[in-house]
């Protein structure tokens, strides 16, 4: 086999797979995401794969909240503290003084940890995107509780608005924020709009709760000079052309078994570009090496335009019990097609 170029590929490269300018290989975003129990199943094992590159610098932070000791109903809400535990907004009557004790986005060293990655980015020429887990969607969940927040879209949606407008407000000035103080590529953010079969909610629920606040950080990006990369598990296809709308550039996962990959890559190709995730549940857990290899080549084959428009990861968290020979697979057979396919294309 010819021997791989391993350095990172720089940010012009990057850019120029998301705006389809001819990229020289694909890039590899989030491809080594270890999920839950791997480190503890191979630990040190893993550093072997530290020889295949990340093509972006990732490093994350979380809007603040307000602290529940703040909140006069906290004694209600402090045993509630998971993802889904609805304990920070239990009840609507308390909107109000959330969304005044809601902390300043522009508070002084908020995003001090990240600075270090910022400066490594500028100093090696890297792509670097900072960003959180959930908009609104999951964070809204978070903290309603799911169950109450698909109520609340029918009896409660004034109520809806205000808070999606609060967090909007947030979420803009850190957009803003990010760009002005690490100057930042892009911004990432999460909500998993779609289960296994469809969207988790109809699509007019979400046309009208959360589109107009998806447009605003979409123009902040836009403003700010920032692409604007969404991961959304499950069947996302029914709001493609809403989230290519609002200003979403990269989609990340196009899960699959959930999406048609094929209908997906022909209809919105040209216009979104795609960080198609590997199958995690199956393919990258059941399968042979040379099967991961071949899907990896498949997808490649599938979603890569002559002009680029393709980035590739895993499609969530790589977790225990994913054979290790797999995922060097994986690893590998992205880095060596990835550049294989970009070359030919160049050469027609």
């Amino acid at each position: 086999m010819p021997e791989l170029n391993m350095n990172p590929l720089v940010k012009e490269e990057v850019i120029a797979a998301i705006e389809r300018k001819f990229p020289s290989r694909i890039p590899l975003v989030m491809a080594k995401w270890w999920g839950e129990g791997l480190w503890e199943q191979y630990g040190e094992r893993l550093r072997q794969f530290d020889r295949i590159p990340d093509d972006v610098v990732l490093p994350m932070f979380g809007p603040p909240m307000p602290d529940p000791k703040d909140l006069s109903w906290f004694q209600e809400c402090s045993g509630k503290r998971g993802h889904d535990s609805g304990g920070l907004l239990p009840d609507w009557k308390g909107l109000d003084e959330f969304i005044a004790k809601m902390p300043d986005p522009e508070q002084p060293g908020l995003l001090d940890n990240l600075k270090s990655a910022a400066n490594f980015a500028r100093e090696n020429n890297r792509y670097l995107i900072t960003g959180w887990w959930g908009l609104f969607f999951e964070r809204p969940w978070g903290l309603r509780g799911m169950q109450n927040l698909f109520v609340d879209y029918y009896e409660y949606p004034d109520e809806i608005h205000r808070l999606h407008n609060a967090l909007c407000d947030q979420y803009v000035a850190l957009i803003r924020r990010a760009a002005r103080e690490m100057r930042a590529d892009g911004f990432w953010t999460s909500d998993d709009l779609g289960n296994q079969r469809q969207l988790m909610m109809k699509p007019q629920h979400f046309r009208e709760f959360l589109k107009p606040y998806y447009k605003r950080v979409g123009d902040a990006c836009r403003e700010c000079g920032m692409h604007f990369w969404l991961h959304s598990c499950g069947d996302n296809t029914e709001i493609l052309d809403d989230l290519i709308e609002v200003g979403v550039d990269v989609f990340h996962p196009v899960q699959k078994h959930t999406m048609d990959e094929k209908a997906v890559a022909s209809a919105f190709g040209d216009r979104m570009t795609f960080l198609v995730g590997f199958d995690v549940q199956h393919i990258l857990q059941e399968g042979t090496p040379d099967e991961v290899r071949a899907e990896v080549r498949s997808l490649m084959d599938t979603f890569d335009r002559p002009d680029g428009g393709m980035c590739l990861a895993a499609g969530n968290g790589i977790v225990a019990g994913t054979p290790f020979e797999n995922i060097e697979a994986f690893l590998d057979e992205a880095l060596r097609y990835g550049s294989a396919h970009r070359k030919r294309f160049k050469s027609r």
